[in-house]
């Protein structure tokens, strides 16, 4: 909004010469920027390597702090970015100034969306602006005198740095999970094992008489990397596959807003799966907030039941179910649109009896299945599980048998059910499930009950108006020539059948996992070149190392192949594709067959590649042999005291990462140290949400925003050149035109400013509303800070050597053991507070500060505003930095308060205020209370029926 500036209107006509204003902030800053750059301030020396140093630092606990990755965006950054960046800062310094080996630095995760749709349109590389906006940020960061240490940096688009992304993929592609000893193994043991003919291979064939191309498909149902023909969200406008965050709920990109279509397409995938129970276990000892805790539960979404096959013409439909106590009840069964099996099963006419209703109403099962697939495949994952009022699906023209009764139970295919989910097919029970009941309703299907209910309705199903489902009720109608349920409750009726199903074969107790294998390719330019090339087989083989990095190569456009938006029938072109020279090559392998000739695989791996691993580089990043040496890793990272699984000891970032970004970084750390290239099992200990910075969006009558500097406030409303506009709290951001950048409050007040008024606003973790008006308060806190220690007029020192008085010291005292304890636990909003006490105190107080009152101030303030604490300690003398200066230790002999007050109360009333010494007995203070001359009036000689004493605050009276 329109508004005079707050620093400059309330500075004097005449400033006096030396007074801290925004220009003198910008000397100083920039200044000692150059000095800590200069002089490797900020530098973390490792216990070996080319980044080795000082061993009296490496003797020191450690403490490894991180920030999550950010997005070199050309737009710079709002002053919303820096909010974590900044807090991370404070903590570091506080780290370094408590005896600790900080390792703090940033890096960019560069592989991005934006820069690839920029090339597309300009014809432009994309590497070209991603190094520009990087280049810009940096300047922006530094500018806010972030103690980074910039040996340390890189980006995710640096071949050196994808060389080991690549490295890191091939690992996961050479190896498997052996569920036995619940750990990954190289991929060459288990090639081992079929070999010496421990472990079988399908049919009655050994491995020796196996062709290349069914060995490597009998080892791609292992390795954790494979490829294979996956459901995808394919958009032929945009000509690439999108991730389900990238669908709208409406079925649509949310780039471009072409229609989305599920298709299935030859893709590489990770089998996280595999890990899903450690992932889950190693939650427990993970510093984090409770509620990424639980997404990630919910995301894998671990649940026990048992695993049924039905059978069907010759074959089996396998479903898993969490109430195998209520097969009795299953009389009908769903596949997903997707599922292999419809494809076996349709035959060319309907089944006698069938029902219209159960047609859609064509001619053939075939017909009836292919136009509902077209059908299933326009919408979203989301549209299909939303809980839609009309039921939809169609009979597949085969019946499956209720393996516990006989009964012929009509197989549907039906969009609520996902291939992605389970098995892809379900058992319906409708007289427990809604969806179900709903479903059975509309398709005339019967309804059994199996569940006593317990509300009164009665089990005739005919008069229920919806599903009655309970954990609390018993079994009825459920009873074979082999096995009764009938009378049990739940618990027992699961493990009942549970049991019968494994003896009979066609069942087993199992758990399930609602987490999915991570799809991890993109049809896309601009990401990290898969490591793969193809023989005349089809046979995928890795590079060797030695051919790391294999490098992006130049094309000359930059967009994957579009079609007509609405043709699902198309498949993927992409970018590399079009590359001949780079996708046809001739290679030795150094696998014994000399030079062949290799397709090179042309999708890319997806954004969230880079960003798996990166705290690892940060630790070695110049290492060209390994990936990172073991001593710095368990230096830095490995488990100890507290964090028994290792990782970066802090690490923050939004909670929007909750399951993506963490979770995958968690699968490459269990990987890694499964396969023992690093100690740490989890990469992150610590976890830190910060809030959101929010401003106000100002939008005209079409809801347009409009630029929120240039709104008017009149009465209480707002105005755009005379135009009323509304009001609302959001994001900011430049599309909203209400961005703040941190260049514009830094030209107006100062880094040092800018630094304190993100900190002070609130809780870290609180979302708070921007206000460029409320800024004036850090910068003014500042000033008296200066104030406080330099002479405005003549640019002396104004502080004596004279000893602080009692009240000083004790206000001194409060506010170090204050802030110590704040800034340990991220409460730096409070921390600025205690120091705004304090230089009140001495403002109030008046006449020069004791030096060494200054002094424990100016240590105070270093971690919070660290260019102006360099500036005001090179001033008191010193000349060494604040950055590696002890903080001071507080004195509890000044802590603890001379005495407190204690409040007298009869009958709930207080009646006197008593000054006491804190370290009062409970009976000391009840004498005292009783012969206080007011509480004796207001007694009144009436006896005393009771006295409750909370010394040293609390005297409660009960008179008799």
């Amino acid at each position: 909004m329109s508004e005079t500036n707050p620093a400059a209107a309330a500075a004097p006509a005449e400033a006096a010469p030396h007074r801290y204003t925004a220009a003198m902030a910008a000397e100083i800053e920039a200044r000692w920027q150059d000095f800590w750059d200069a002089e490797g301030t900020y530098a973390a020396p490792n216990p070996k390597g080319d980044l080795a140093g000082d061993p009296e630092l490496v003797a020191r606990p450690k403490k490894f702090i991180m920030d999550m990755f950010p997005y070199p965006s050309g737009a710079g950054l709002h002053v919303g970015h820096p909010l974590g960046y900044i807090a991370t800062d404070v903590f570091a310094r506080f780290q370094r100034m408590t005896g600790h080996n900080v390792l703090h630095t940033l890096g960019f995760d560069a592989f991005g969306l934006p820069a690839e749709q920029h090339a597309v349109q300009t014809g432009e590389h994309p590497r070209v602006t991603t190094e520009a906006a990087i280049n810009n940020m940096k300047s922006q960061l530094r500018r806010l005198g972030l103690g980074h240490d910039k040996r340390r940096s890189f980006a995710t688009i640096d071949p050196d740095y994808y060389k080991w992304t690549q490295w890191i993929f091939l690992q996961i592609f050479n190896s498997w999970y052996d569920a036995e000893a619940d750990r990954a193994r190289p991929i060459a043991e288990l090639i081992a094992q079929f070999e010496s003919g421990e472990r079988g291979v399908r049919g009655d064939r050994s491995w020796s008489e196996l062709t290349a191309a069914e060995r490597a498909d009998v080892l791609s149902e292992y390795r954790l990397a494979y490829a294979s023909d996956a459901p995808v969200n394919w958009c032929p406008g945009l000509g690439t596959v999108l991730a389900n965050e990238e669908v709208t709920a409406d079925g649509r990109s949310e780039r471009g807003n072409f229609p989305v279509f599920k298709a299935k397409l030859r893709q590489w995938n990770m089998r996280i799966t595999a890990y899903a129970d450690r992932l889950l276990d190693d939650l427990d000892a993970l510093d984090w907030p409770e509620a990424i805790k639980l997404q990630q539960r919910n995301w894998i979404g671990r649940s026990e039941g048992a695993r049924v096959d039905f059978p069907v013409d010759g074959d089996r439909i396998t479903v898993f179910t969490t109430r195998p106590d209520t097969l009795f009840g299953a009389t009908y069964m769903v596949l997903a649109p997707e599922h292999p099996l419809v494809d076996k099963f349709t035959p060319d006419a309907w089944p006698e009896g069938t029902h219209d209703v159960w047609t859609g109403g064509h001619a053939t099962p075939a017909a009836a299945v292919a136009a509902y697939r077209a059908q299933a495949a326009s919408k979203s994952d989301v549209e299909r599980q939303a809980e839609a009022k009309d039921k939809t699906g169609v009979f597949t023209g085969v019946y499956a048998t209720n393996p516990v009764n006989g009964e012929r139970v009509p197989v549907f295919i039906a969009d609520y059910v996902l291939m992605g989910y389970g098995t892809g097919a379900i058992m319906a029970v409708p007289a427990g499930d809604q969806r179900d009941f709903e479903f059975a309703r509309a398709f005339e299907l019967p309804i059994h009950c199996v569940v006593e209910p317990t509300d009164g309705r009665g089990t005739d199903t005919s008069t229920w108006e919806n599903a009655f489902g309970s954990y609390d009720a018993k079994i009825i109608n459920s009873t074979n020539d082999d096995i009764s349920l009938d009378g049990l409750g739940v618990v027992d009726a699961k493990a009942r059948i549970t049991e019968w199903l494994a003896r009979e074969g066609i069942g087993e107790g199992t758990v399930n996992f609602r987490l999915r294998d991570w799809l991890f390719s993109r049809q896309r330019y601009w990401g990290e070149p898969f490591p793969i090339v193809y023989d005349e087989d089809g046979v995928a083989h890795s590079l060797p190392e030695s051919m790391l990095p294999l490098e992006l190569p130049e094309v000359e456009d930059y967009s994957p192949r579009t079609f007509d938006p609405d043709d699902a029938n198309t498949s993927p072109e992409t970018p590399l594709s079009r590359n001949e020279d780079w996708v046809n090559v001739t290679l030795d392998l150094g696998d014994g067959n000399g030079p062949r000739t290799y397709r090179r695989e042309t999708n890319t791996m997806p954004n969230w590649a880079g960003s798996c691993w990166y705290e690892l580089r940060y630790l070695d990043p110049h290492n060209s042999d390994k990936l990172v040496d073991p001593e710095i890793e368990q230096y830095w990272m490995g488990p100890r005291e507290g964090q028994p699984h290792g990782g970066v000891d802090l690490y923050v970032g939004g909670a929007e990462h909750a399951v993506l970004h963490l979770l995958y970084a968690r699968f490459w750390s269990k990987v890694l140290f499964d396969l023992g290239h690093v100690s740490s099992a989890e990469p992150f200990h610590k976890l830190f949400n910060q809030g959101m910075i929010q401003a106000y969006v100002y939008r005209d009558s079409r809801g347009f925003p409009v630029p929120a500097a240039e709104v008017e406030e009149r009465d209480g409303a707002y105005f755009y050149q005379g135009e009323k506009v509304s009001r609302l709290l959001g994001k900011m951001g430049k599309s909203l035109k209400n961005a703040v950048t941190p260049d514009e409050i830094c030209v107006e007040y100062g880094a040092d400013t800018l630094r304190l008024y993100e900190m002070a606003m609130g809780p870290l973790d609180v979302s708070r509303p921007w206000d460029t008006r409320a800024v004036v308060g850090q910068y003014r806190l500042l000033q008296r800070l200066w104030r406080n220690v330099v002479d405005e007029n003549t640019g002396e020192l104004s502080v004596t050597d004279a000893e602080p008085d009692e009240d000083t010291l004790r206000a001194l005292h409060k506010a170090i053991d204050g802030v110590r304890q704040d800034l340990e636990g991220l409460r730096f909003n409070t921390a600025i507070a205690k120091i705004t006490e304090l230089n009140n105190h001495l403002t109030k107080a008046g006449g020069a500060v004791p030096r060494s009152v200054a002094e424990a101030l100016v240590l105070l303030v270093a971690p919070l505003a660290p260019h102006i604490a360099e500036e005001l300690w090179r001033r008191l003398g010193h000349t060494d930095s604040v950055v590696h200066r002890d903080l001071p230790v507080a004195d509890p002999a000044y802590v603890v308060d001379e005495s407190v007050t204690c409040v007298v109360q009869i009958k709930g009333k207080v009646k006197a205020r008593l000054e006491v010494s804190p370290a009062i007995s409970d009976e000391e203070l009840e004498k005292v209370a009783l012969a206080d001359e007011a509480v004796v009036k207001a007694l009144g000689g009436a006896g005393i029926r009771k006295v409750v004493v909370r010394a040293p605050k609390l005297v409660n009276i009960v008179p008799a």
